[in-house]
């Protein structure tokens, strides 16, 4: 026998938890990912950053924000390498940001009564999202809905809220990423 036939399995490649973002200097909504050697540039909301985040307030918040899931347009490409199991997103997937309705920061079929997004937009930016738990585990009423990470505007305009990267940095990024992998607001 040889002694490759004894030498240990090698172990998969470390897969990064923790994912910082922070703000730019001298800008409210242009903001740095850091991850595993990696820098990249992400819009943030119209407002900045808050740590009092409101429903409509276009602030990113902060905190721990772990990524529940990711989502993909299957009718316009083929699924981002990833970790995570990524969900094809249904032509009726909505999400309701309607604090006066029980599903409120849920997913929703559409057509919904209640103020929501749509979740396959006419633009590329939720060709791939993926799902922050910005008040979805522990839901209170207007403190804040449809917090993702998706795509950004080849402007780095700013959001609603969420956190954009141009699309080859979030499919990147994605390939990278853990099932415990957590955004940190800062």
């Amino acid at each position: 026998m040889t002694a490759a036939f004894f030498a240990p399995a090698s172990r998969p490649a470390r897969r990064p938890t923790r994912i910082r973002v922070h703000r730019r200097p001298g800008t409210l909504h242009l903001g740095v990912i850091t991850v595993a050697g990696l820098r990249l540039p992400c819009a943030l909301g119209r407002t900045g950053i808050t740590r009092f985040k409101r429903e409509g307030d276009g602030a990113t918040p902060a905190g721990r924000l772990q990524l529940l899931s990711a989502l993909w347009r299957a009718d316009r490409a083929l699924p981002p390498r990833a970790a995570l199991t990524l969900t094809p997103i249904r032509a009726d997937a909505g999400w309701s940001d309607d604090p006066s309705d029980g599903r409120y920061n849920r997913p929703v079929r559409l057509p919904f009564a209640g103020s929501h997004e749509g979740l396959r937009r006419d633009d590329a930016l939720y060709d791939r999202i993926g799902i922050l738990d910005w008040n979805v585990r522990r839901r209170r009423l207007g403190a804040g809905s449809a917090i993702f990470l998706h795509q950004a505007r080849p402007d780095y305009a700013p959001t609603a809220g969420c956190i954009a990267l141009a699309a080859p940095d979030l499919t990147r990024l994605l390939g990278r990423l853990g099932r415990r992998a957590a955004f940190v607001v800062v």
